[in-house]
């Protein structure tokens, strides 16, 4: 595993447990808004569902509490998903 993903902290991940990536799996960088710097694990999602991009809960959105976080992947890059949006 690359050493800079293994510092890094994933969306949605255990705060008591393990935060970082895990080897096998699949993740994303969120760019911007309220998750800046946060991986998202998209293992096991369609190609279908990868380009619809994703809207995240996050308590950290404009919106709180309950708030969305809108990423979608950046064209030409689909390894980083950059934010568009804050949703009620």
């Amino acid at each position: 595993m690359d050493e800079e993903l293994a510092v890094r902290r994933v969306y949605g991940a255990d705060h008591d447990g393990e935060q970082g990536p895990v080897a096998g799996r699949s993740y994303v960088e969120l760019v911007g808004g309220p998750l800046d710097g946060l991986l998202l694990d998209i293992t096991g999602w369609s190609a279908e569902d990868i380009a619809a991009g994703a809207a995240l809960p996050t308590e950290l959105s404009r919106f709180t509490p309950g708030g969305r976080a809108l990423y979608d992947p950046r064209p030409g890059d689909g390894a980083i998903w950059d934010w568009s949006v804050d949703m009620p």
